[in-house]
């Protein structure tokens, strides 16, 4: 993608950070990248992988998840600074994209107990995909763990359909995949750190997709490049155990080893 158009996108992303209690509109967001709306929408759309709406709404739930564990503000209140009027709305939405709700994310630091996969549909014939490769990572530092996940978009929330975590780089293999078209999304968390810290500048991302399983294809095997985050990545929300209290694994299936979903 053209570094102007990067470039145009990022100031806008900035915009986002700089405003997220504001009601800010598409038309903001244009201006700041100065280009029209619907040029904007399409480039943003292009270098990101989602709207500019919902990637305003995830940064918006990616700072009341670091409000929630560095400050004391109650829920109401963080509500309003990430820029929503009904806490109720908020409260929901964060419990559907983090896995848990806003109270017991801050109770348990950040961390959940165990990741759920979400479970293939009774009688589904069509569970049968493979998604397998190597994750590696550009940093010498070392990485506790990667957790990686099959979603149906580009921000990582919600339940993913496919999910393992491996010690570090190497491969891996996300079995009973069903047809449909898939992100893999990974996150590598730093030495020592529990799976709360997002920001962390230890730790690294990467992705790969769109892609489709079907009967056309029922295998894939592909190759992720970890690194630092960029600002035009969508951010992290699920909520992911804590790699000191479990013990990693080089090959996953489906919701092997970190919890299947109820």
């Amino acid at each position: 993608m053209n570094n102007h158009f990067v470039d145009a996108v990022e100031r806008s992303i900035v915009l986002m950070h700089e405003n997220l209690g504001e009601q800010l509109t598409v038309d903001d967001m244009a201006r700041a990248a100065m280009f029209s709306k619907f040029h904007y929408t399409r480039v943003f759309q292009r270098i990101t992988g989602v709207s500019p709406g919902r990637f305003l709404s995830a940064l918006r739930l990616q700072r009341a998840k670091t409000l929630l564990l560095s400050t004391s503000m109650n829920v109401a209140d963080i509500s309003v600074h990430v820029g929503y009027n009904s806490v109720g709305t908020f409260s929901s939405r964060f419990t559907r994209s983090v896995g848990v709700s806003p109270i017991e994310y801050r109770r348990c630091g950040g961390a959940v107990p165990r990741l759920g996969a979400t479970k293939p549909e009774l009688g589904a014939e069509s569970a049968d995909g493979v998604v397998s490769g190597v994750i590696s990572a550009c940093s010498p530092v070392a990485l506790d763990a990667i957790f990686l996940g099959l979603f149906k978009s580009r921000i990582p929330e919600g339940q993913p359909t496919s999910c393992a975590m491996l010690s570090g780089p190497g491969r891996f293999v996300l079995d009973r995949v069903p047809e449909g078209t898939w992100y893999l999304l990974c996150h590598g968390v730093g030495p020592g750190r529990g799976a709360g810290g997002d920001d962390d500048d230890v730790s690294q991302f990467g992705s790969h997709g769109p892609f489709r399983i079907g009967p056309e294809q029922k295998s894939l095997d592909v190759v992720v490049r970890l690194g630092p985050a960029r600002l035009c990545d969508p951010p992290m929300l699920l909520a992911l155990p804590d790699p000191r209290t479990i013990a990693p694994v080089r090959r996953s299936g489906w919701g092997a080893a970190l919890g299947r979903a109820a």
